[in-house]
């Protein structure tokens, strides 16, 4: 699961007693030897799906970690590109890859840019916000786009009830509930509180217009429906910013 080069079971249970920002900061400088960091063959199967969508001027990676995103920006967006996380360590190892982004440390709850960009995205990020934090993360995001801007993200399919993959994020889901309730600071990641009907209505509730697209090269289940789908959120061309 961990290349050699990856955290070990120490690190890793550092990180589980940290509070969120702590420990990506802990585990920034091996991030990319973990199974954590968004495969390479999805980066290019959502670049390879956002591109016909285009063109992109400017473009934002929310969450951005150590930077798996900016390349994807960079395949698609013509303008400036840049990347906001709050953990410094994080950007740090960002910086070391993508010198050429603008790389922010902030709260992605309270992006500090104006309407500036033409498309955000974001890849593994969303476990880390409970529901009523993914209403103001994509108010957010919804008021750091230029009017006509695009929103867009992977969302694989929810394992099938019963399989192993279920089970596994059941199980994981519930270790973690049982973790905060006992140890202080929380650690927020939940892998069961991003299904696709309530992401749809929290992008519409921050005046997002929504349609999901099959990223058709990841394949598609037994019964026919795509293992992976990107949702694309629009900014309305005359609409203002929600407030947060």
């Amino acid at each position: 699961m961990f290349s050699p080069e990856g955290p070990s079971l120490y690190e890793l249970t550092r990180q589980a007693l940290s509070s969120v920002e702590h420990g990506y900061d802990l585990l920034a400088a091996k991030f990319d030897a973990t199974p954590f960091r968004t495969s390479d063959r999805l980066l290019t199967a959502v670049a390879d799906t956002l591109e016909p969508l285009g063109p992109f001027d400017s473009g934002l990676d929310v969450c951005c970690g150590t930077g798996a995103g900016l390349g994807v920006l960079r395949s698609v967006c013509a303008g400036r590109i840049a990347g906001v996380d709050f953990s410094a360590g994080m950007l740090a190892e960002a910086r070391l890859a993508h010198p050429g982004a603008a790389l922010v440390r902030a709260d992605a709850l309270a992006l500090p840019f104006a309407p500036v960009f033409d498309l955000a995205v974001s890849f593994g990020a969303f476990g880390h916000f409970l529901p009523a934090g993914q209403r103001v993360l994509f108010s957010s995001v919804h008021s750091a786009l230029r009017p006509g801007g695009t929103f867009a993200f992977p969302l694989p399919t929810p394992p099938r009830v019963g399989s192993a993959a279920y089970w596994t994020s059941w199980g994981f889901d519930a270790a973690m509930r049982v973790r905060n309730a006992l140890w202080r600071p929380p650690f927020v990641m939940y892998y069961r509180t991003f299904r696709l009907a309530d992401v749809r209505a929290r992008l519409t509730g921050a005046g997002f217009t929504v349609e999901t697209l099959p990223i058709r090269s990841l394949g598609a289940r037994e019964d026919g429906s795509p293992r992976c789908r990107l949702v694309v959120a629009r900014k309305g061309l005359d609409a203002a910013s929600p407030a947060l």
